[in-house]
């Protein structure tokens, strides 16, 4: 199985005295021409540098600074980005025509620029989970096209580039270790200035972005793991937009700021199928029937989510009345006190006390359990490593491509770049390997629920609940992009 390289651990110190300060141009002295700058407080600092092809090119996504060939719509179909418009040219090739655009460091969008930003993103280590399982080439075709042929049809190939992980750099983004810089090569609507560590990053707006020139001058990010201080920002005017609210947070709010957004995040418990207690998957079901999900979405969060049923939560519509019966699990084993690791992250601050109910409730069950909590950028590596028995994990399941069979074949596969489960299992395959075949919508939809039943029979996850996303925003705030894919966060409209 491929294991992701480990990731350099970064101390974030929940502090919110002072961390709004404007950088760049004053908040307080915009005028109507220039804007005021936003201040920002986000849940997540960097974990691998701002690099594109990791978790953090979400945060890139969300703060306007980079984009790809194609975006997401409402409906989770691809719509144009920097590619004005694509079509197939055969099984395995598909063609993207681009719109004329800028990088922030002046050079153009060429076809020669991003099939070479494509290229360095399918050489990356690990490769972006959008291309899990997928081998791609990219070449210049003409002056307007970029070519791009994988090594099997691939029918969801519009889909895959709008991944966060597969956004175009400018030339001078990339070194020759493999890295990517984003600061001043995006394509986006505000340019990134400066990063100071895994505290804080400044954005000025893109004056020669294509999609129009943003209303705001700027952006002031503050990564503040704390939920409380987060929710604080805001109430204390320090932030003018705080993501992912702590639902114990929620009522300290106006109810004119909080946004709630159903998405397709569902929190899940990971049981490690390929080494310690959980190997066994008679002791996976008995952990998997220890757990009361209701009682999680009713007490924990406090009916802001829904109780788990499956990789896909009520968000996806269209897998209501899909999800199989399932059968054939392996019965449930007796645990006789059997010692295991359960860890989670505080970024989101209904984890830990998720955690802390599933500990009583496994242990209830007759395990012993040894619960770990840390902030995301010091645990991620470990986890993905295999070095706990268990994870609570919170996973959009659509956020990397759109695209329902993606989020399997990355999570749940033996070559999965995403596999914190450690599943390896010959059926599961099989099914992802299926779905990813099926070019129609519908039937892809079908097989994407056969492979979740196959996920799921494995007891290697138990989805716990579906969450809705509390989103802080400041009462003066216009056009903040809220969407249940969690890629936006601000846009040209975004303004205060």
């Amino acid at each position: 199985m491929r294991r992701p390289h480990h990731l350099l651990a970064l101390l974030l110190a929940p502090v919110v005295t002072g961390c709004f300060a404007s950088g760049g141009s004053d908040a307080s002295s915009g005028d109507a021409k220039s804007g005021s700058r936003l201040r920002v407080a986000l849940a997540f600092p960097p974990a691998e540098h701002l690099s594109p092809y990791g978790a953090d090119a979400t945060i890139l996504s969300r703060l306007g600074v980079t984009e790809g060939l194609t975006s997401l719509d409402a409906n989770g179909a691809a719509s144009p980005a920097l590619a004005a418009s694509w079509r197939r040219d055969g099984d395995s090739t598909w063609r993207f025509t681009l719109r004329e655009a800028t990088f922030q460091d002046g050079t153009e969008v060429t076809p020669a620029a991003v099939a070479s930003a494509l290229t360095r993103a399918a050489a990356a280590k690990p490769a972006p989970a959008a291309l899990s399982g997928v081998h791609l080439k990219a070449t210049a075709a003409g002056r307007t096209d970029v070519r791009i042929t994988t090594d099997r049809p691939d029918p969801i190939l519009p889909l895959r580039m709008s991944s966060p992980g597969l956004a175009v750099l400018a030339a001078e983004a990339y070194d020759a270790k493999g890295g990517a810089d984003p600061v001043g090569t995006g394509t986006g609507p505000f340019r990134l200035t400066e990063v100071t560590g895994s505290t804080a990053a400044s954005l000025d707006r893109f004056d020669d972005y294509w999609g129009g020139r943003a209303q705001s001058a700027g952006i002031d990010v503050t990564f503040v793991a704390d939920g409380i201080a987060r929710a604080a920002a805001l109430r204390t005017g320090q932030a003018d937009l705080a993501e992912a609210v702590p639902v114990a947070q929620a009522a300290t709010l106006d109810a004119a700021t909080r946004k709630e957004t159903a998405t397709t995040r569902t929190t899940s418990l990971l049981l490690n199928a390929a080494s310690g207690p959980f190997k066994d998957a008679g002791l996976r079901a008995a952990a998997r029937e220890a757990v009361d999900t209701a009682a999680l979405a009713k007490g924990v969060y406090e009916g802001h989510a829904d109780a788990g049923a499956g990789v896909y939560g009520p968000a996806v519509t269209w897998a209501e009345g899909k999800r199989e019966r399932l059968s054939g699990r392996a019965a449930a084993s007796t645990p006789h006190g059997t010692r295991i690791t359960l860890a989670t992250y505080d970024n989101r601050p209904e984890l830990p006390e998720v955690a802390q109910v599933l500990k009583q409730q496994l242990e209830k069950a007759g395990f012993d359990v040894t619960l770990q909590v840390r902030e995301y950028s010091r645990l991620e590596s470990d986890a993905l490593d295999g070095k706990f028995d268990a994870f609570v994990m919170a996973r959009n399941s659509l956020v990397d491509t759109g695209d329902p069979v993606a989020v399997l074949a990355s999570d749940y596969t033996c070559d999965g770049g995403y596999n914190v489960a450690q599943l390896c299992d010959k059926a599961v395959d099989r099914a992802v390997t299926a779905a990813e075949g099926v070019a129609d919508t519908d039937e892809r939809r079908d097989a994407a629920m056969a492979a979740e039943a196959a996920v799921l029979r494995t007891d290697a996850v138990v989805p716990l609940v579906h969450q809705r996303i509390i989103t802080g925003v400041g009462t003066g705030v216009r056009g903040a992009l809220l969407d249940p894919y969690e890629r936006t966060l601000v846009g040209t409209g975004t303004r205060r």
